[in-house]
């Protein structure tokens, strides 16, 4: 018995010093070169951490060390750079800027991509589609309904789908013009469910109508009226935002001068789907949605996941105004529209709080 005690207190002398020396390393022997031995054992064991996943009580067993000295070498390739620790995603993606987004605007996800340097001042880049299209190629599960607004940049990420699950897809806005539906939504809604195996419900009318009776009789087509039964089903959207000026909303371009002017004097700062929102977020000029083709705001809020295109720092204040809204739950943009945005005034409340606005004011 008193043999074994002796071999106890040898063992427990004998890892009190290694442990010693170990914690000594960085003043002493981390300052000199490791030998091969060392190098080799370093290595060994970095690999069996780090690309093996074995713990370091595992190490330790396996080399006859302690899982102290096996921590401090561990500790000791890193700092002698014989492994590098890198969190790397591609080089388009700016995962700062995205994660900073998310968190000011309470988004479910905010995707930040490299915005050409030429291309600062260009409303959506073309390359936010692509990237749209994977993160789709993410969100949509089996079984889901997936609806598609009218816009440039929601064409952009139909061209450049190929992956997506069996779903439905359905258009949730009329076009810009009825003449190049085969080139815009309707044909980006055809493609979807191409790529998808799954059914198109794609929407052959204007977006807006001259007045309110023609559009509610156009609502009322078999084709048409079709679409919108699947609008309380959609799970997941994917729309485009647009700032109150030419070239960049469409709504802007379809109106005329006097009418462009009177929702102007309501303060409107941008639009989406056809619905148009002032500076904080609050939807003004709501007439103008009874002679449109499209989606409800308040079905839109009703969808669990809304994902905007927008980009360009021309679009920052519009894309600001409509995720003040409730409406959208993820954003796709680029580092030119992302500055502005995180440089913008207080941070407005989570964008998955998804009330509207106005309530606030009518409470």
């Amino acid at each position: 018995m008193r043999r074994i005690c002796k071999d106890e207190r040898r063992i427990q002398s004998v890892n009190s010093s290694e442990e010693m020396a170990v914690s000594g390393m960085s003043a002493g022997r981390s300052a000199m070169r490791m030998g091969p031995a060392e190098l080799v054992q370093a290595a060994a064991m970095a690999r069996r951490f780090y690309l093996e996943g074995k713990s370091k009580i595992q190490i330790a067993e396996e080399f006859g060390v302690s899982r102290f000295k096996v921590a401090r070498v561990l500790e000791t390739a890193l700092e002698r750079d014989l492994v590098r620790i890198e969190i790397r995603v591609p080089a388009e993606l700016d995962a700062e800027r995205s994660d900073a987004l998310r968190a000011r605007y309470g988004l479910r996800h905010a995707v930040v991509v490299e915005s050409p340097a030429e291309a600062e001042e260009s409303p959506d880049p073309e390359n936010l589609g692509e990237v749209a299209a994977d993160l789709l190629g993410e969100l949509v599960t089996e079984g889901d309904v997936l609806g598609l607004a009218w816009g440039r940049s929601t064409i952009h990420m139909a061209a450049a789908l190929d992956r997506l699950p069996p779903c439905t897809v359905v258009q949730l806005t009329g076009v810009y013009d009825a003449g190049t539906a085969e080139r815009g939504s309707v044909e980006a809604v055809r493609r979807a469910a191409q790529v998808s195996g799954g059914d198109a419900h794609p929407i052959y009318a204007p977006m807006l109508l001259p007045d309110a009776a023609t559009a509610a009789a156009l609502r009322h087509q078999t084709g048409i009226a079709r679409a919108f039964e699947y609008f309380d089903k959609v799970t997941v959207a994917c729309v485009s935002i647009g700032s109150w000026e030419a070239g960049i909303s469409t709504v802007h371009d379809m109106l005329t001068e006097e009418e462009r002017a009177h929702y102007a004097s309501l303060g409107v700062a941008a639009e989406m789907s056809a619905h148009l929102f002032d500076a904080e977020g609050r939807r003004v000029g709501r007439d103008l949605g009874e002679r449109c083709i499209t989606v409800k705001a308040d079905q839109l809020r009703r969808i669990p996941e809304v994902v905007a295109i927008a980009g360009g720092q021309r679009k920052a204040a519009a894309i600001d105004a409509v995720l003040r809204s409730g409406l959208v739950t993820s954003l796709v943009t680029d580092t030119a529209a992302a500055d502005a945005l995180l440089m913008a005034g207080p941070a407005p409340r989570s964008a998955l709080n998804r009330t509207d606005p106005d309530d606030a004011l009518r409470a």
